[in-house]
């Protein structure tokens, strides 16, 4: 199993940015493929981005391509998200995730391991 702790959430002005953070722990040899997800009040867990553990390769949801980046370093095993641009919208708590099994996985249920989430709040 992957223990996953994400940091980096807060309250931010529209137009502001935000880096959030994912630490990987335990079993984390066995990440394929890593995602951040978001679930606004109300609503359903959505794919934000996705990343290639060992490639680097990218995959974004449409509402935050060109405004998000999700980068890794394995060195430290930590999941990255540089959020700029951002939008009311984009109010969520956001999860960060991991699988060993599949690429571009955008569905939740692909994702054995997760963080506990970080609130990220965008005030107009």
């Amino acid at each position: 199993q992957v223990q996953l702790v994400e940091s980096g959430g807060g309250l931010v002005q529209a137009g502001g940015s935000l880096r959030l953070s994912c630490a990987a722990s335990g079993r984390t040899s066995r990440i394929f493929f890593m995602g951040w997800f978001r679930q606004a009040p109300g609503k359903e867990r959505d794919f934000v981005a996705g990343i290639t553990w060992s490639s680097g390769s990218t995959y974004y949801a449409d509402s935050v391509r060109g405004r998000f980046t999700i980068s890794r370093d394995t060195t430290k095993n930590t999941l990255y998200l540089q959020m700029i641009s951002l939008k009311p919208e984009d109010t969520a708590v956001y999860h960060c995730a991991a699988t060993p099994a599949c690429v571009r996985c955008r569905g939740e249920n692909e994702y054995p391991d997760w963080g506990q989430g970080t609130q990220v709040t965008v005030s107009s």
